[in-house]
């Protein structure tokens, strides 16, 4: 877990601390900055659900295998204003197949500002190719994919969201 979050540049860009990890649980810290406070003065939305996923990818990665999120959502429910600390505490709830469903409470002095559900799927060899090899794979597919398209005309049309509504009107 601490390999993970060293290299998770979001999670040091906001000050997220890994305060403990368990068998499907794990506990992060952060302390709202000025930098992170949105048009109301208070913590940005996207801030809190950062906290909360951190907490979340280490509750769900803590078994071994690489777990990523397959879907989240969050609740705020009391705002969190500059110079509190937050804490978020995940817990699995549910594991199922290769998939768990995790709950994540954010909160300051005990006050709970915010809930988090997040699913993880554990990644297999086959179908989990992360980092620079799954970067490369996205960029040649993505590469040949336009390349596809741009030489059908029908297609290129398509691409570009008109569809052939545009030929018609012509």
């Amino acid at each position: 877990m601490e390999k993970m979050m060293a290299e998770d540049r979001a999670s040091q860009a906001l000050g997220i601390e890994l305060l403990e990890v368990g068998a499907g649980r794990a506990t992060t810290r952060m302390v709202v900055r000025d930098d992170m406070v949105n048009g109301y003065m208070t913590a940005h939305g996207g801030v809190l659900f950062m906290l909360a996923d951190a907490a979340f990818a280490c509750a769900c990665n803590s078994f071994g295998p690489v777990a990523v999120a397959a879907s989240a959502e969050i609740t705020f429910v009391s705002p969190a204003l500059p110079g509190d600390v937050l804490t978020a505490e995940a817990a699995l709830r549910t594991p199922f197949g290769r998939n768990g469903i995790y709950d994540v409470t954010i909160r300051r002095d005990g006050v709970v500002i915010a809930e988090f559900r997040g699913r993880s799927h554990q990644v297999s060899k086959d179908d989990g190719k992360l980092g620079e090899d799954r970067n490369a794979e996205a960029s040649a597919h993505k590469a040949a994919s336009w390349s596809t398209r741009s030489n059908d005309p029908s297609l290129r049309d398509q691409s570009h969201g008109l569809g052939r509504l545009q030929d018609q009107q012509d």
